[in-house]
């Protein structure tokens, strides 16, 4: 298993920077983030531009990242694949099929990706629509020899009331994506504040999960006591808050990570695991972000076998 990291916490850098930075800190591997121009959203970056991405770029980056001895984990897009509106549903599902060509061309295996949700219908409902707007996608990347990966992240923050706006929250739904031809991009940490045991759910799929990230999780179990699972309702000026956790970045919050790691290795995984940093203590300046990969770096590496 390698260590890498998610670039978008760094949207401001380039990826010759980042890639410097991150071998010069030991890190093996970047996941790297390939949004569109989205304006001011939080956590996304343009370090690939797949829209624009032609055989001369992706000299470039292969020149990059043999110059560090990185490895290119994934190229990292996530969009809502079920948005409500049929105009950015599809523009979300051409930027997805021209990540799709961009890591073909860069020989990466993976492109991370979400179901997402459309928040007026059931998930039922929603799950119907899925199967048909991903044959495409999936028969696109297989064609690519790419495998489109789903990461776990529950997006409360795309729903009106906080309920999962992202349809790949539990193992149910694990393997409904499967029978679609999708893999799992594993991430511990919304496992943890949906009451879902991170390390007994994901063991008996990890010859499905294609890429891992590491985010830990800080609960405050006396603030759930008072909003309830979902989270604020009443005064909820950011839909992203819900007033009971917070993200960390991994060995400051309750995710274990000894048992995560070992049950990867007991399953097999030799992916790349990829801290995606969203910590709020260690955000809000680069050298504060940097400082958060840093102990990241420092939980992680002496539980991955060199």
């Amino acid at each position: 298993m390698k260590l890498g990291f998610l670039t978008a916490c760094l949207p401001r850098l380039t990826l010759a920077e980042i890639a410097a930075w991150a071998a010069e800190q030991k890190y093996e591997a970047l996941e790297v983030a390939a949004w569109p121009a989205l304006g001011d959203r939080p956590f996304t970056a343009t370090h690939v531009d797949a829209a624009g991405f032609g055989a001369a770029a992706a000299d470039d980056v292969q020149e990059l990242f043999d110059r560090h001895s990185l490895t290119l984990s994934s190229l990292a897009y996530y969009d809502n694949n079920l948005h409500p509106d049929p105009a950015e549903r599809e523009a979300v599902h051409s930027h997805v099929r021209a990540c799709v060509d961009a890591a073909a061309l860069l020989g990466c295996p993976t492109i991370g990706t979400f179901v997402g949700r459309h928040p007026g219908k059931s998930v039922t409902e929603n799950l119907r629509e899925a199967e048909k707007a991903f044959a495409p996608l999936v028969e696109h990347a297989g064609e690519k020899g790419v495998k489109l990966v789903i990461e776990n992240c529950v997006m409360e923050g795309w729903h009106p009331d906080g309920y999962p706006g992202n349809l790949a929250y539990s193992p149910e739904l694990w393997e409904w994506m499967f029978s679609l031809g999708l893999y799992l991009n594993y991430d511990p940490s919304h496992l943890v504040w949906m009451g879902i045991n991170p390390v007994e759910a994901m063991r008996p799929y990890v010859d499905r999960i294609a890429h891992a990230q590491a985010k830990d999780i800080q609960l405050f179990p006396d603030r759930r006591t008072r909003y309830g699972w979902p989270g604020k309702a009443v005064l909820r000026e950011d839909p992203w808050d819900t007033g009971w956790w917070r993200y960390r970045v991994p060995g400051l919050g309750d995710v274990d990570w000894r048992r995560v790691t070992d049950t990867l290795y007991e399953g097999g995984y030799q992916g790349v695991l990829s801290v995606e940093h969203e910590d709020p203590v260690w955000g809000g300046t680069e050298d504060r972000i940097r400082t958060g990969l840093l102990i990241a770096h420092r939980t992680l590496r002496p539980l991955l076998i060199a």
